[in-house]
């Protein structure tokens, strides 16, 4: 197979030959989808249905839930449908919608992580002008913002990738991850592709600059509230945020510039599981767990009348 034109499928990662194996792995990515998609429904659902949470911080947060499910909702079906099958394969096109979507979520996701690090820095650092610096037309032009340049961002890497002559089809990760196919590629990089990874790195590495300048600011701030109580409940909004953004930068940097291995590395799939499965499934649980509104908002669509928000 050295041309794309004859190439009609990819073989992905198979994580075991022992059928009894296949199926834990099932199992646990099964029950990590399900507490992924279902912690972030319950965002999505606690913040559109309680008109008291449309402000800008949580129609942010609902963003990110949406960009968490669609991250996830990508990859893992389709490789638990494939266990379920014995089998490993993705189509062309299949593989192709993979790379776009999934990257179009992961760059969305950091973005909006970016968004929320400078409305908790207006928020902490500037209160009496936050009504003015973000109202709801401001939050809405960031969040089209945020969904567009994903999108355009995916679209040069996914354009860049397949605009190529493939001479493998043996993909040595679980999903159409971009690192894995260059190095399936029978040629150089193309000038395309070199543009979307330079884009990319740019980008990362401005929004995670940005993101630690602006919580040096807060924390700067933050520790000038003569309140113990409130600076104990700056940091823990803070402190988690920052943990998210750092564990999926790092991660996510180290699985796409580190060199590609010739065969399948335990150490690259550790990092695209990182980076793909821990921030969807952490970011419900960090961004609620300390956040009384969001669980009585949860605890009213679940239906529990009498829930208190210490429990």
């Amino acid at each position: 197979m050295s041309n794309k034109s004859i190439m009609s499928n990819f073989l992905l990662l198979e994580f075991s030959q022992v059928r009894e194996l296949q199926f834990l792995h099932l199992i646990a990515f099964l029950t990590v989808y399900l507490a992924t998609v279902t912690g972030n429904l319950l965002i999505i659902f606690s913040i559109a249905l309680n008109h008291h949470l449309h402000t800008p911080m949580y129609l942010l947060l609902m963003n990110l839930a949406i960009q968490d499910i669609g991250q996830i909702s990508v990859t893992v079906p389709k490789s638990m449908f494939n266990i379920l099958l014995n089998t490993r394969h993705i189509s062309y096109s299949g593989c192709v919608a993979q790379v776009f979507f999934f990257y179009s979520f992961v760059a969305s996701d950091f973005f909006v992580l970016t968004v929320m690090a400078y409305d908790r820095y207006v928020a902490i650092c500037n209160p009496l002008h936050y009504e003015m610096v973000i109202n709801r037309n401001v939050c809405r032009d960031m969040i089209i913002g945020v969904w567009v340049t994903g999108f355009l961002y995916a679209g040069l890497h996914t354009t860049g990738t397949f605009a190529t002559h493939f001479c493998s089809n043996i993909v040595n990760q679980f999903f159409c991850e971009i690192p894995q196919l260059i190095k399936l590629t029978c040629s150089d990089l193309n000038l395309l592709e070199m543009t979307a990874i330079g884009v990319g790195v740019v980008l990362a590495l401005g929004c995670f600059v940005y993101i630690l300048v602006t919580y040096m600011h807060i924390f700067t701030t933050v520790l000038r509230l003569p309140s113990t109580k409130g600076r104990q409940k700056a940091f823990s909004t803070c402190i988690p945020h920052l943990t998210v953004c750092s564990t999926f930068f790092f991660t996510a940097c180290f699985a796409h510039l580190k060199p590609v291995s010739n065969t399948p590395s335990l150490l690259d799939l550790v990092f695209a599981l990182i980076y793909s499965f821990v921030p969807p499934m952490l970011n419900p649980v960090i961004y609620s767990i300390r956040n009384k509104e969001i669980k009585k908002a949860m605890a009213k669509v679940l239906g529990f009348r009498n829930f208190s928000t210490n429990t």
